[in-house]
């Protein structure tokens, strides 16, 4: 049983300059919830400030990959307040990532869901096992998934975004290679093998030519994402304060149906 004392998110570096970040909290499926966005936070704001960082991997222990926000925690503290707060914490660990000098590579052994699956969209590669699969779920429980949609329309065509916005319907490891959400696919034994092949590609070029054209390709494509964040975090802090997302999150921890009154 993994105690309290674990940290949130294990680091380690090896000589090259590659960086892995480990979310740690498996029996909780790596949910966002305030300790590890904070941990990640810090893990990620001390990678910015490190010139000789190449590649970060960002990984998980366990089944799961990331379930996105902790429910549990949310619930506990229904205020509009408390909402927009946690969402523009979490909005601030989206854009770090895209803002780091050095790529990001997403190891995504097991589901992503919901902010979960945001945080394989931000990212700058993702190489998926096979087993691995995604959703943006939160509609099933009357929560529209505002700020992952940020992340996965730039990562998906819109039709097909919306499909998974609207349906809360998982798709699989190579469904969401197809559709532009990850990179590659490799069987769960062979994913450090096929991560390994893509950091040892990036780690022979130059530092700087990596860290100008990664700010310069996203200076082109990621226009008004800013004030996209802002409009979806608002979104989904109302949205949190509406009595059927209440609903459909207290009967998520209760392990029962929603009771929507429409």
């Amino acid at each position: 049983m993994m105690g309290s004392a674990e940290p949130f998110v294990r680091s380690t570096r090896d000589a090259r300059g590659v960086l892995t970040l480990v979310l740690n909290r498996p029996q909780a499926f790596n949910v966002l919830s305030e300790g590890m966005l904070t941990a990640l936070q810090g893990e990620l704001d001390a990678i910015a400030q490190d010139d000789t960082a190449r590649v970060v991997v960002l990984a998980a222990e366990g089944k799961a990959f990331c379930a996105g926000h902790d429910l549990k925690e949310m619930r506990a503290e229904p205020s509009l307040a408390y909402y927009e707060a946690l969402f523009a914490q979490c909005t601030k660990v989206m854009l770090t990532l895209q803002r780091l000098g050095v790529p990001v590579i997403a190891r995504v052994q097991g589901i992503a869901t919901a902010a979960g699956c945001q945080l394989v969209a931000m990212c700058d590669l993702a190489v998926a096992a096979s087993s691995a699969t995604f959703a943006v779920s939160g509609v099933n429980l009357g929560l529209f998934c505002s700020t992952p949609s940020v992340a996965l329309a730039r990562n998906v065509p819109r039709k097909q975004a919306m499909e998974m916005l609207l349906t809360g319907d998982f798709i699989d490891a190579h469904e969401a290679r197809a559709r532009g959400l990850v990179n590659r696919v490799a069987a769960s034994g062979a994913l450090d093998a096929e991560i390994e092949s893509l950091v040892q590609r990036i780690v022979s070029k130059p530092r700087a030519a990596i860290a100008m054209g990664k700010a310069q390709f996203y200076a082109n494509v990621e226009v008004g994402i800013e004030q996209a964040y802002a409009i979806a975090g608002q979104a989904m802090a109302c949205n949190m304060m509406d009595a059927a997302a209440l609903e459909g999150v207290q009967a998520f921890i209760e392990k029962r149906p929603a009771r929507w009154a429409d």
